[in-house]
């Protein structure tokens, strides 16, 4: 292990006093990236995050690569308790009930209405602890008429319109690479239990939160409702052009070895960039002259700007853009980002040792509350890894209890 890695806590520590979520303990049941990321953030900021998941764990355990941990996994659940229970029984819901009393959150993120099929939804759990904020994310919401439309993170790009705006003009939509909506869904999840935890502290009781992620992905089309508005058409996709092509240049540039982005906002940025390029010369020529004149001859501009870009290494386009503070960037794989020296020195990435994935990257937290002491980076569990000391420490089970409820698949 080198000197820059993480050493590895084999249990979560008691959360020291200021961190912002300290003595807030979470129920968690979320799967694959929403719920587990929206909970990976109170994770993070201290809070006692209990994940919950069938004898034969939650769905991002399955690694289509072969047995072991995904990194994904690892990264959506560190800092967290692992148990295992099975709702389908009579006991493993009695459980739960019992948990709830004791817990501030819960956070899942089934299909509506399969906590209440269960008999452990919101209203049966809030009649045991009505201090309890329930959250559930879904696809479409817990009500109207697409509430029980499946939803997947493709399928929620397709109908939130963000599909229709990505892609060449003349090719067919296109998904972001990303999973964008799992991870929008997961932030606003997370904002919406900040919400209610802040309003319990003024009324003592706690409430049901949703968020739907089709909602969440509404207000990032802003551009291409208001170039709808204003021009009353359906907005093209454009590629890696701005919408409207109203700016130029806007867009991605080839480089010797890569790519870099070019956004040029103001004509200040232009003459810059005219200097970066040592193509001074075309500073008065007409078709150049104003961002208007400059969109109205897309390809001339481009071409202008691709002469340059494409005899240097993407990171040479990079380093002359800053000299003249242009707004650039190169266009960086996964290995890349992973390295990232900045975001390594203001830790948000840290280099650790997994138990079972060995040196990895993990994220910490994007959000940053100064002053707030920063939370040692635990290993994910493995499945029903604190059977044991939720149940027997937390809940008072006894030894033989516990062995009971493995031995009759309740756990």
């Amino acid at each position: 292990m080198t000197a820059a890695m993480t050493a590895i806590t084999a249990e979560p520590t008691t959360p020291a006093p200021n961190t912002p979520l300290a003595g807030i303990i979470v129920l968690d049941f979320g799967q694959i990236y929403q719920g587990p990321y929206a909970t990976e953030l109170m994770a993070r900021a201290g809070a006692d995050v209990i994940k919950i998941e069938p004898p034969s764990g939650e769905p991002l355990r399955r690694n289509p690569a072969g047995p072991g941990t995904r990194l994904a996994f690892a990264m959506l659940n560190s800092n967290k308790r692992a148990i295992t229970l099975n709702l389908k029984s009579e006991r493993g819901r009695a459980l739960l009930i019992e948990m709830a009393g004791r817990a501030d959150v819960l956070l899942e993120n089934f299909s509506p209405g399969t906590m209440d099929d269960l008999g452990v939804g919101y209203e049966v759990l809030r009649a045991k602890n009505p201090r309890l904020v329930y959250a559930t994310g879904t696809g479409f919401g817990i009500s109207g008429p697409d509430r029980d439309t499946l939803a997947m993170d493709l399928t929620i790009q397709a109908a939130s319109g963000i599909m229709s705006v990505t892609g060449d003009p003349d090719g067919p939509p296109m998904k972001a690479g990303p999973t964008v909506v799992d991870y929008m869904g997961g932030i606003h999840l997370y904002g919406a239990v900040m919400t209610a935890l802040f309003q319990r502290e003024r009324t003592g009781r706690g409430q049901l939160v949703e968020v739907a992620m089709q909602e969440a992905m509404y207000s990032t089309l802003a551009s291409s409702f208001e170039y709808h508005l204003r021009t009353g058409k359906i907005p093209p996709r454009t590629g890696n052009r701005q919408a409207g092509l109203t700016t130029a240049p806007y867009n991605v540039f080839a480089t010797a070895d890569g790519y870099v982005a070019i956004h040029v906002v103001t004509e200040g940025h232009w003459q810059k960039l005219l200097a970066a390029m040592g193509r001074e010369d075309l500073k008065d020529d007409p078709r150049f002259a104003t961002n208007t004149a400059r969109a109205q001859n897309m390809a001339a501009t481009e071409a202008v700007v691709t002469a340059w870009t494409s005899k240097l290494p993407k990171m040479e386009v990079f380093a002359a853009t800053r000299r003249h503070r242009i707004p650039c960037a190169p266009v960086r794989t996964a290995p890349e980002v992973m390295n990232d020296p900045h975001m390594h020195a203001r830790g948000m990435l840290e280099r650790f040792v997994h138990p079972e994935l060995g040196e990895i990257v993990l994220p910490t937290t994007p959000l940053r509350l100064h002053g707030a002491d920063k939370v040692a980076t635990i290993a994910s569990p493995s499945i029903g890894q604190h059977n044991d000391k939720v149940y027997g420490g937390w809940l008072g089970l006894s030894a033989s209890e516990i062995a009971d409820l493995r031995q009759d698949g309740v756990i």
